[in-house]
């Protein structure tokens, strides 16, 4: 590894926010060791300036004590980022228009929650994307303002759907890219793969390819705008199938560092943790990490001889449990695996709902969450103990992240949606689930608390 590598991989820790860069200007001998002259300049100036932006504060720009432990401005250490995984929950369009925003907010500060994640999740339907960011910018405001340690995350996924060609392209987004402003709109056709490598999601709906001007374009769009509400953390979804044409990730790269460095200017805390679903075990460039945590499904595994039952396992399918891929982190410091959020995941349901045997990783023929859903509720709440704890002992990188809103896929009771609030009024479907989630997390805040008095003792 060469010294200008090491120099500019340690920059980050420098300043907050900023993505920091490093130009050799010449070389000097020192003994029988070449050293760079370096040019050092902030990234993050330069994007911001192409912009032509002034800076401003975000619109959910809530104050956060500096004596609260989740308290971060700029690039976020270790220590911060794993405490706010540790208290994640799924909340998949809590901020577009699903569930009771009020109850969620209840439940939300009743369990303690900490990480929103999936909170703005949209999938396709970009004809409505504006109307979704309109009705989400006063919803981010109450969510902050009922816990101003809250981060919420939206979602940036590996669909694009030709309803792009009605969402127009700004001026700021063509000038960060530096690309020629136009008076147009985006591009269906210039974002996904070409015919032999294209998967369709279904008609006029597709994978993006992150290596099409075009695609980046798009993505920094949508950061961007994400940003501009309050939003301090982004799903990429599944990065790894959008990068066939971006072998050694450089083009990922460009997307993380236009949307930080435009983060550490108007984000609320200067900062945006990014993450994305890595069968790989991440997402890396040269020794650095790109991604600020990594993210997978549990990969639940069916006991087909004990009914509707189910287990985690090592070595079960493509679980990621020993494999999260280390490095340096967008925030300056090293490691040698990345932490990362397991979360139960939905994709579907197979042909056999209910039964065993359905193959691949379905359990008892549903996905992950719909499973989940139709245990009962001691179960549940007996099952995510034992998920909890199971996690923490195989991996200490790993954390559960907890359901607390999801899609459903349920033919034949036709469910659709899962909540785990308590079923009240504002929430008739509720599964009651909200008191399994703060009995494991106030557990695991005493445990903690025990831990830290015990090693002042020593």
């Amino acid at each position: 590894m060469s010294m200008l590598h090491l120099l500019a991989g340690e920059l980050p820790r420098l300043h907050r926010g900023f993505q920091w860069k490093a130009r050799a200007l010449a070389w000097i001998t020192l003994g029988t060791l070449s050293v760079p002259i370096l040019q050092i300049f902030a990234a993050g100036n330069e994007a911001s300036s192409a912009t032509n932006t002034p800076a401003q504060s975000s619109s959910a720009d809530t104050p956060l004590s500096r004596s609260s432990a989740y308290y971060f401005d700029g690039a976020i250490s270790r220590a911060v980022l794993e405490r706010y995984l540790a208290r994640s929950i799924t909340m998949e369009g809590m901020l577009n228009g699903r569930g009771d925003l009020q109850d969620n907010i209840r439940m939300l500060k009743n369990t303690g929650a900490k990480f929103i994640g999936r909170s703005l999740c949209l999938w396709g339907g970009e004809a409505n994307l504006q109307r979704n960011l309109d009705r989400a910018q006063p919803q981010v405001r109450q969510v902050l303002s009922a816990d101003p340690e809250m981060m919420l995350q939206a979602c940036v996924f590996e669909i694009v759907s030709a309803e792009v060609e009605q969402v127009p392209v700004p001026d700021w987004a063509f000038r960060a890219m530096g690309q020629p402003v136009e008076q147009r709109n985006f591009r269906y056709q210039d974002m996904i793969y070409p015919e032999g490598q294209r998967r369709d999601w279904g008609p006029k709906a597709s994978v993006p390819d992150v290596s099409r001007p075009e695609t980046r374009l798009w993505f920094y769009f949508l950061g961007k705008s994400f940003i501009d509400l309050g939003i301090e953390a982004i799903h990429f979804g599944q990065v790894e199938i959008m990068n066939k044409n971006d072998r050694d990730n450089g083009y990922w790269d460009q997307v993380f560092n236009l949307v930080r460095s435009y983060a550490s200017k108007h984000a609320r805390r200067h900062w945006v943790v990014c993450d994305g679903h890595v069968p790989s075990g991440g997402l890396t460039r040269e020794g650095r990490s790109l991604l600020d945590f990594n993210s997978f499904p549990l990969r639940i595994k069916e006991v087909p001889d004990k009914p509707q039952e189910a287990i985690l396992q090592v070595g079960f399918s493509d679980g990621i449990y020993g494999h999260s891929k280390g490095g340096i982190a967008p925030s300056g410091w090293s490691c040698d695996h990345l932490p990362y959020l397991v979360e139960i995941d939905n994709w579907g349901v197979s042909k056999q709902p209910g039964k065993a045997g359905a193959g691949s990783i379905w359990i008892w023929g549903y996905d992950e969450i719909t499973w989940f859903a139709h245990q009962s509720q001691q179960y549940r709440a007996d099952w995510l103990r034992y998920a909890w704890d199971w996690v923490k002992k195989t991996d200490s990188n790993g954390f559960l992240q907890m359901p607390g809103s999801r899609t459903l896929r349920s033919p034949l009771d036709n469910r659709h949606w899962y909540y785990a609030n308590n079923p009240s009024p504002a929430v008739p479907e509720g599964l009651a689930d909200e008191q399994a989630i703060r009995a494991i997390w106030a557990a695991d805040a005493a445990h903690s608390k025990r831990g830290l008095a015990s090693d002042s003792g020593k």
